[in-house]
């Protein structure tokens, strides 16, 4: 089975929306990145949008993902 390399972003956000994506963070406790994946990956399926025809990832992400 393989995996695909994930790719860095940039990005630029408010200093009060930065702050409210560290509070979600925290109360999952999840990375900022894993945050901010799982909204987009929820956010996509409640608009049934998928990337490359596949919706598997988007079920694993949601909630297997959780660092402890």
């Amino acid at each position: 089975m393989s995996q695909r390399k994930s790719q860095a972003i940039n990005l630029r956000m408010t200093p009060e929306l930065k702050e409210l994506l560290r509070l979600a963070a925290e109360r999952e406790r999840r990375t900022l990145s894993n945050m901010l994946e799982v909204l987009i990956l929820d956010y996509c399926q409640q608009h049934g949008l998928t990337a490359g025809g596949s919706s598997a990832s988007l079920d694993s992400a949601s909630g297997a993902n959780k660092t402890k």
